[in-house]
């Protein structure tokens, strides 16, 4: 008679080690990358915009558009369109903007406009247009230097 011999079977199991390993990892994972506390992006918020003045202040609003003697417009040291466009839009939506604001404070938006001795006169009704475009009623004129 033959004797056969044992074979030792193998237990099929799980290594429970690694897999401890692996459930703390991802635990740690997940509670990094969850936070308690809302994002900014989340939060609801509205930027101020303009707000209307109680009271009148007391500070002049004016601006002083300067038409140097090659007929570019100068408002602050900034230059607006060129000198030989049709209209000054640039220079009308600067001015809405003023307005806008001086009747966000309460305060006549105020225009001056001081021309070079040598300006042409066309120069200066295109700056006027300007003024009404913009809805400015108090213009006022002074000599200008040449610049």
């Amino acid at each position: 008679m033959a004797r056969f011999k044992k074979r030792s079977l193998e237990k099929g199991g799980v290594p429970i080690a690694p897999m401890i390993d692996v459930v703390f990892l991802l635990l740690i994972y997940f509670m990094v990358s969850s936070t308690l506390e809302r994002q900014e992006a989340d939060l609801s918020f509205q930027l101020p915009g303009t707000v209307a003045q109680q009271e009148p202040l007391d500070l002049p609003d004016e601006q002083i558009i300067e038409i140097r003697p090659d007929g570019q417009v100068v408002v602050n040291e900034y230059h607006y369109d060129q000198p030989d466009a049709l209209q000054l839009r640039e220079l009308a939506a600067m001015l809405s903007r003023f307005r806008e604001a001086s009747d966000a404070n309460r305060v006549e938006a105020i225009v001056t406009i001081a021309p070079a001795s040598c300006v042409a006169h066309a120069q200066i009704v295109k700056v006027m247009d300007a003024c009404s475009l913009a809805e400015i009623q108090a213009v006022n004129f002074a000599l200008g230097d040449d610049f």
